[in-house]
């Protein structure tokens, strides 16, 4: 993935439209569930990620990295946390 600018920039805007095989997109759907309604995951959910071929081990490095990024968003929305200009300047 990392010899690849166009996918890196799909998916900063929308990995729904990225080049993503089956897997990648199940453990990012799994990440968007996470973060917009944790409270509605089942085992239905984590049975997905396993029949993509992740284990539990996949499932809880998948579940802290969303965890990770969803909390310290949430902490700089609170505390008005933004980028610095050198990000900006890079249009995202």
């Amino acid at each position: 993935m990392s010899g690849n600018p166009q996918l890196g920039e799909a998916l900063v805007m929308n990995y729904r439209v990225a080049d993503l095989n089956k897997r990648q997109r199940t453990m990012l759907d799994f990440a968007v569930m996470l973060t917009e309604a944790s409270a509605k995951v089942e085992e239905a959910d984590r049975q997905v990620l396993r029949d993509a071929g992740f284990s539990d081990r996949d499932i809880f490095d998948i579940a802290n990295v969303a965890g990770f990024y969803n909390m310290s968003n949430r902490i700089a929305s609170a505390l008005g946390m933004q980028p610095n200009d050198e990000y900006h300047a890079q249009a995202r």
